[in-house]
């Protein structure tokens, strides 16, 4: 069924409020996957508050126009373009399932993303797969903020320890001198 006018209209406005609130984006070709497939790649997209959709190249156009997001290259838009609408603050596990399923189906191609209002390009983005995700560099962290710390601590207590041991290695040494002497 054809949509009129005012009906794509007003589609594209509701996708534009959508890019707009969206965090990230990424653009595929997926031109040869089956239904099936791409189902599985909506189904590994979902528990990451991902989704991804299929829409008419007219109609990502005029929404990425008016969220303020125009493309920096016009191919980007050329054939049929599958979204991933992100919900989620975490760019790198969206990227991740896309690098890890275009492996596993190489008809689908990461065309650009959009992390932050930044554009990326496929290799970017590629790249951007394999960064650690947003808990494991979190982390990462912390494990060396700890690490920092507990060595800090060491480094304090070893003058105070090692004043101990030179106690009681003289306290040892008077005991044994006076009990040689003792005897």
């Amino acid at each position: 069924m054809k949509l009129t006018k005012v009906e794509k209209t007003e589609k594209a406005k509701g996708l534009a409020e959508k890019l707009k609130a969206a965090p990230h984006l990424f653009f595929t070709e997926y031109q040869g996957l089956k239904f099936k497939e791409l189902d599985e790649l909506r189904s590994k997209l979902r528990p990451l508050r991902c989704r991804y959709a299929v829409v008419k190249n007219s109609l990502v156009r005029y929404a990425l126009k008016n969220a303020g997001l125009e493309g920096p290259d016009a191919k980007l838009l050329k054939g049929p373009v599958g979204m991933v609408v992100s919900e989620s603050e975490d760019p790198v596990a969206p990227a991740k399932v896309l690098a890890a399923f275009s492996k596993q189906f190489p008809k689908l191609k990461v065309k650009a993303g959009v992390v932050g209002h930044q554009w990326m390009t496929p290799a970017e983005c590629a790249k951007l797969s394999t960064l650690g995700s947003r808990q494991e560099v979190l982390g990462k962290a912390v494990s060396v903020l700890y690490s920092v710390i507990s060595q800090a601590v060491a480094v304090v207590q070893a003058p105070t320890r090692d004043v101990l041991l030179v106690v009681k290695a003289l306290e040892q040494k008077k005991k044994s001198e006076s009990g040689a002497a003792a005897a």
